[in-house]
This record gives C-alpha cells, structure tokens and sequence, in this order.
C-alpha cells in the first residue's frame, strides 16, 4: 500500500527517524510503512542529500520543454493579439505565416494555450443554434449572386444621437460593400446609398432582408418601395421568415464582429462614428483571413458584378398578352370602371394583368414579380 493520505512528509520523517534509530531493518520498515525497500532508500538517499528538505516532494514536470513556444514568438503572437483582440488564434496563426513566411509558427491549440495563459481569451457562453429554416432562395455560389441588407441594432453616440449602421455584404466572397451610420431608416434616406453600392459595385441577382422597414411592409406581397425599386432593376427581393435571423447567418456573423469592435464604446458623433466604420470595413475587407474562405480575405475573392446600374432605368416591359394598368398615387388601379386597390409601394409603375384559363381570373405581375390573382367578378386579388 502506498503513503497514507493524512500526511506523507511526517510519515517520512518518522520512517527516517526508526532507520536512524536502529529501530528497524529496510525490510522491516518495508512492512511497517507498506512502501517498497526501493522507495525507503530513495528517501534515505535524499535526506542524506539535504535533510529535511529532501523529504518534500519535487516537481513531475520536466525541466526542458523541446516544444515550449520562444519567448521571442509568444511576444509576437501576444503583440498580434492586441492589435486584433477580437481576433482567434486561426485568424492570428495566418496572418503571422503571411508576414514571417520562413518561421516555424506553433500549432492553433498551442497558440490557444499560449493566449489563455497570458489572459487574452475570455470563455465565451455556449449557445445552441437553432435548426436551419430552408426556404427557395438563389443559391449563392458566386459573387453577387446574392447579396444581404440589414440594419444593424441603433445605438446612440456620446453626443446623445442615434446611429442606424446599414450594411450590405456580398454573402458568397463575404466582402463588406457598405457600413453606413444612418440617422433615420426610412426610403427616401436609404435609398441613395444603395444607388451608391450599385454605382459603384453593379447590381446583384437577388438582395436578402429581413421582413422590417424599409425593406418590407405590411401589404400586398411584402412590397415596399424599396423592394419594389430593386424588381424594377431586376432584382430579385428575398425575406427570411419572421423569427429566423439564421437564415441571414452570414451577415449575423459580421454583425456580431461590427457590434464588438465599433460601438463598444461609441464615438463621440455620427461624424466620428462613420470613420470607424470605414476603417472596420477596410479591415474587414483585406486584412482580416474568413475561415470560410479557408482563410483568404473577403477583397481577394469579390469581383465587381458585371450588371451596370443606371439611375435613368427604363420602365418595365410587358408582351402583348398583358393588359398594362398604371398604379395611381393612392395605389389602386383602374379596372372595367372600377378602382382596384393593390399597393401605394407601386405608385407610379405599370402593372400587367394575363388572363388565365378560368377567364374570370387574372394574374398580376409588377415585372418578374407575379403579385397575386384577381377575381374579375369581385375586383378582389388572393395571393
């Protein structure tokens, strides 16, 4: 049997103390304490050593660490640390690879080990992911395929203002193609910067939203005037279900790195809040490695979109088999004497109306769009 558990050093030293005494034989002793003869010479032989003090045990761990991180590589990897806090050991370990190509860089559990040991990683709450919500959108299997819209959560500035950030991010490259702090979220302010983000980067296929304002309303279809404007411009709008903000992961994700690095603190003004922005944005976009994009940044796979915007776009063309109606100021529309009521988001815009095979119904299209049916008898449209 090994040492008793209530305290081995005393136990020791009295066993040290009978060997001296002549009390006892090693083999008696053996017995006694329940230890081998081995252990009570090692024991012997360390208090000849050092006396008492070679009755304390020593340290299990070895002296040379062949693979102990230089001190001289721990300065750097602390140091790139603290200029991107936010930043995991992936990120960190390829940064490094780029800009010291011929060192031999630790593995990402030892850089780990290494930030929690200097206190640069704070355990984080586990949260369980929802269940995907799967619904037809456009596959995004390359760049501007789809893009996503969102305004991330206001917050006020130290002046005492409220900051609305929207944001549009190509979701395939996850190329950050607008950070802007708004003051309100209404079209007529929204609007010109996703003109700006079209002059600038052309137009995508579709554009994902959640189902809030701008973005969408209450009416027929969802349509808002923003949604609306993007149909007129072929473009295809997208709303994840109500409830499921996973569906729009991608920009969650950048939304979360936004809310980390950019309003926590806030700057002293919109002014001074939107530079920040700028600057997260050209982080974001070409120094920070995506592990999604097995750690290439989002500028070295977005390429601009092919399809030129123009802010003179023509109005939309419908074939010979439609009748064409123009949306009034009140959102209705004049049908066999009547006024029909279907959306003020298409104030101004043509409609076309296709009879189907049950003659007293008609399909309404704004564009690519298929709005609803409409019953010829009650002027009533069903979706």
């Amino acid at each position: 049997m090994p040492w008793k558990e209530t305290c081995p050093m005393e136990q020791r030293i009295e066993m040290v103390g009978d060997w001296i005494r002549n009390k006892a034989s090693i083999a008696e002793l053996s017995r006694i304490y329940g230890v081998s003869r081995v252990t009570i010479y090692k024991w012997l032989e360390r208090f000849k050593e050092r006396g008492p003090e070679g009755f304390k045990e020593h340290s299990r761990a070895p002296h040379y660490h062949p693979n102990a991180v230089p001190p001289e590589m721990v300065k750097r990897l602390v140091s790139e640390r603290l200029n991107h806090p936010r930043w995991g050991p992936k990120k960190i370990r390829n940064i490094l690879v780029e800009q010291y190509p011929d060192e031999e860089w630790p593995s990402l559990s030892t850089i780990s080990v290494v930030f929690k040991r200097e206190g640069l990683i704070k355990s984080r709450r586990i949260r369980h992911s929802v269940e995907p919500y799967t619904q037809p959108f456009i596959d995004c299997d390359a760049p501007n395929r789809v893009w996503s819209a969102d305004f991330k959560g206001q917050f006020k500035t130290k002046d005492g203002n409220l900051c609305y950030p929207l944001t549009i991010i190509d979701n395939y490259s996850r190329f950050l193609l607008l950070c802007r702090g708004m003051e309100r979220t209404t079209y007529i302010h929204v609007r010109p910067w996703f003109e700006m983000t079209f002059r600038r980067y052309g137009l995508p296929e579709a554009i994902k939203t959640d189902n809030g304002a701008p973005f969408a309303s209450k009416g027929l279809q969802g349509l808002s005037r923003l949604s609306a404007w993007f149909i007129k411009l072929g473009i295809k709008p997208e709303r994840i279900d109500k409830g499921h903000p996973e569906q729009n992961g991608r920009q969650e994700r950048m939304h979360r790195t936004l809310k980390e690095e950019m309003t926590n603190p806030p700057q002293v003004n919109l002014a001074a809040q939107q530079k920040a922005f700028n600057r997260f944005v050209e982080e974001y976009n070409f120094d920070r490695p995506h592990e999604a994009l097995d750690m290439k940044k989002p500028g070295t796979v977005y390429v601009a979109s092919n399809r030129g915007y123009t802010s003179r776009s023509a109005p939309i063309k419908y074939g010979p088999e439609f009748a064409v109606r123009t949306v009034r100021s009140t959102g209705e529309f004049r049908w066999n004497g009547k006024l029909i009521y279907i959306s003020q988001a298409l104030s101004g815009e043509r409609i076309g109306l296709q009879q189907l095979k049950n003659e007293n119904e008609w399909e309404i299209r704004y564009g690519f769009k298929r709005l609803g049916i409409m019953d010829d008898y009650s002027c009533t449209i069903k979706v």
